[in-house]
């Protein structure tokens, strides 16, 4: 039988609320079988959220409107766990959000908030932006994110957090990470500001100074694309087309390929799969948007299927 009990943070990836609301759940699962987790887990509020404890990039992720898909879900989760644990989470509607905070002696040195765009309603990042809030709930994500840091005792160095606003305006901390935000994020921030999180937390492993890599040289707005292929099925990249006049585009800053013609791509349908990233910048929210838009609208990814016959 499968037992679920409630979660330390910990088991949870550290998933908080703030502030804390009975609404709000988590719930892992250790044992085998299906059949008593349906029963136990109906106590949260579908849709649900199943996923293994010790994954990344929304691989084997699943979304459950209904109990009679858990069991599937869960079997699908702990086939993809080393520690064979699955953590269920209600999931929250709302305005999805990345915080990147930036610890020196106990004190957030940088904060950092991005807007999440999924790809087509499903859990895999395809775009961030630097997010645009009022400036009431902005200190409060800071405060919050800096009281989970110290709370989690992460000191010096960064962290990385998963929001949601949630339909009546709440901040619901889902998930933390004692690390630096990946999909691109640093790109994203060195186009906004200036700064340099990587060479940062270099300097820091390697004992230097190193908040000047986190002082902004500039203000700006930047958008990023995850690229993926434009097949639902996997296949060979063929070529790359439109990069050069791509690149050329004003406003654009990076645009950095992940995969090159003969190599064998998959659909986009985890983190991992991307296959490129494309960042442009500009004065306004509206300037970065558009540069995007005119770059993304250039690169085309070759993909042939991959036959039986291969």
């Amino acid at each position: 039988m499968l037992r679920w009990r409630a979660c330390s943070p910990t088991e949870l990836n550290s998933a908080y609320s703030a502030p804390p609301s009975p609404g709000c759940h988590g719930l892992a699962a250790t044992s085998e079988g299906t059949d008593a987790s349906v029963a136990e887990a109906a106590g949260l509020r579908f849709p649900l959220v199943v996923k293994p404890a010790d994954g990344s990039g929304s691989k084997d992720v699943t979304r459950v409107a209904r109990p009679d898909q858990l069991p599937a879900a869960v079997a699908n989760a702990r086939s993809h766990s080393v520690s064979q644990t699955v953590i269920a989470e209600e999931f929250v509607q709302g305005r999805p959000l990345t915080i990147e905070v930036f610890m020196r002696n106990g004190r957030a040195l940088k904060t950092y908030v991005v807007d999440e765009e999924f790809v087509d309603g499903s859990l895999v990042l395809g775009r961030l932006r630097t997010a645009q809030l009022p400036p009431a709930t902005r200190t409060r994500l800071e405060a919050t994110a800096e009281g989970l840091c110290r709370a989690l005792g992460i000191v010096n160095g960064p962290a990385n957090f998963d929001v949601v606003l949630d339909e009546d305006g709440r901040e619901r901390f889902v998930e933390a990470n004692a690390r630096l935000g990946g999909a691109g994020i640093p790109r994203l921030l060195a186009a906004a500001y200036g700064v340099d999180v990587v060479r940062a937390l270099i300097a820091l492993v390697l004992g230097e100074p190193f908040g000047g890599h986190l002082t902004p040289t500039r203000a700006e707005h930047a958008a990023l694309e995850l690229i993926g292929s434009p097949l639902a099925a996997e296949g060979e990249l063929v070529a790359w087309e439109g990069i050069a006049e791509a690149r050329s585009v004003p406003g654009v800053t990076d645009v950095e390929l992940y995969a090159k013609p003969g190599d064998h791509v998959r659909p986009h349908d985890q983190g991992s799969h991307k296959i490129g990233l494309l960042v442009a910048a500009g004065p306004s929210a509206a300037d970065a948007a558009l540069a995007l838009e005119k770059a993304s609208a250039l690169i085309r990814p070759i993909v042939q299927p991959i036959t039986e016959a291969k």
